[in-house]
């Protein structure tokens, strides 16, 4: 049995469950000894080096399940995206979409066709993956994977992304399907593949409006969770998106999780979900054991064993996090709750 499936069903469990966004990083030396001099590009399609990463990160932390290495943006290589990670910039694209009729120009490939290795990068994990740990599958939500195509690279403004969306409904209702379908694809490929759970990163959605969500992205959501959703757990997570809760929750996935700028067990609350995850604000694990202590105690005392919870932060761990910090966060949470 799985600690975070059945808290992700609302079961009780014997403990709280962790798991945690970015495990398997930069921040971990077995991380950057794997990895060597290997391109990042070629390294997220290494199923050997892939399946790597993930069991180290597992087996080092001892977290209750293991998230798949890979990054949301290389399975928009195939729909005839120029994809590369450059030192100190991160991700770029060198065809943007500028306007309509590059929006023409995408294709939707079938996953297995494109980004076929994610099936054996899976089937790696699970044969060394210890019993009762479950693999969470991910992908990118729809709306920030248009906005990295759009914007090129990392955004503060996302002002290209709003011109078009703004500006020419027809293209960017073009363009969102276009990737609603292709992440449904890469989804169910995770799935058929023997994934326990699935994570949908909405990272940037939180830049709209509550009005501008509604209109001009919830659908195409509703659309992907539709099509994914009942086999596995689905989560649906974003950043500075409080404002959204309630329309993220109703496009369909099974429970959100939470960035660390609302109180968890309100918002949990005011949700009426059967599970949720998060919060801790991942910069606290870059001060002292103390103030990892009082933090991760404040979230779960505020929970008070509350079947359903699923401990994680509120966005991904930052490089120049200490590992044993991240480790003893990860067995307070084990003793605190058991």
């Amino acid at each position: 049995m799985s600690v975070f499936l059945d808290a992700c069903r609302g079961e009780p469990t014997p403990y709280t469950p962790i798991w945690l966004n970015r495990q398997a990083g930069r921040y971990m030396p077995e991380y950057h000894q794997v990895k060597g001099d290997t391109p990042s590009l070629e390294f997220f399609k290494n199923p050997e080096l892939a399946a790597k990463v993930t069991l180290d990160a597992q087996r080092i932390l001892d977290v209750d399940a293991a998230i798949m290495f890979a990054d949301l943006l290389p399975m928009l290589e195939p729909m005839g995206f120029e994809l590369d990670y450059l030192p100190g910039i991160g991700p770029v694209f060198a065809n943007p979409i500028c306007d309509a009729r590059d929006v023409e120009r995408v294709r939707v490939v079938h996953a297995d066709e494109g980004v076929g290795y994610i099936r054996q990068t899976v089937a790696n994990i699970r044969q060394d993956l210890p019993k009762g740990v479950a693999l969470i599958g991910f992908a990118g939500a729809p709306f920030t994977l248009a906005s990295y195509v759009i914007e090129g690279k990392s955004s503060r403004d996302f002002a290209k992304t709003k011109k078009l969306m703004f500006g020419s409904l027809s293209a960017w209702n073009e363009l969102m399907e276009k990737l609603t379908s292709a992440v449904g694809d890469y989804v169910e490929l995770q799935m058929d593949a023997g994934v326990d759970a699935v994570q949908i990163f909405d990272s940037w959605v939180g830049t709209l409006s509550s009005a501008d969500y509604e209109y001009y992205v919830a659908s195409h959501v509703k659309r992907l969770m539709s099509r994914i959703g009942g086999r596995v757990p689905i989560i649906y997570f974003a950043v500075g998106n409080s404002h959204l809760l309630h329309a993220m929750q109703s496009t369909g996935p099974d429970f959100l999780a939470l960035d660390w700028r609302v109180a968890l067990n309100e918002a949990w609350d005011d949700l009426g979900t059967i599970a949720i995850q998060g919060n801790l604000d991942p910069l606290v694990l870059c001060a002292d054991r103390a103030t990892v202590q009082i933090k991760a105690e404040e979230i779960l005392d505020s929970v008070a064993g509350r079947p359903g919870h699923i401990f994680n932060l509120g966005h991904g761990i930052v490089p120049q996090t200490p590992v044993d910090h991240v480790r003893y966060l990860v067995d307070f949470v084990h003793e605190h709750t058991s």
